[in-house]
């Protein structure tokens, strides 16, 4: 019974065997150094940090100058910044106003 006989079964397929192998080995790969992987993580989490620091800084931007918007309302209109907007745009002064430039 355990002689030296030939074996009735097929002969295993080598070249799929490799070929799945190779998949697998890639796939791995990708999955700890791909675009989304596992090393590529906190790289993300600090872009989107960073992101969400940016979106701040703008929207704060955006609040100051829907401040000066409002307060350029034609039909009530500050006089203060009305003022300074004059001054600074069409560099005019009142006569008893002194001026003064940093150097």
């Amino acid at each position: 019974m355990f002689r030296n006989e030939p074996s009735t079964r097929l002969p295993r397929n080598r070249r799929g065997d490799t070929l799945a192998l190779i998949l697998l080995l890639a796939m791995g790969g990708l999955a700890l150094a791909g675009p989304s992987s596992l090393l590529a993580w906190s790289e993300n989490l600090a872009t989107l940090k960073q992101h969400k620091a940016e979106i701040a800084q703008l929207q704060a931007e955006r609040d100051e100058l829907r401040n000066r918007v409002a307060l350029l309302n034609p039909k009530a209109a500050d006089p203060d910044l009305v003022g300074e907007l004059l001054r600074s745009n069409l560099n005019v002064v009142h006569p008893d106003e002194v001026v003064m430039t940093l150097n």
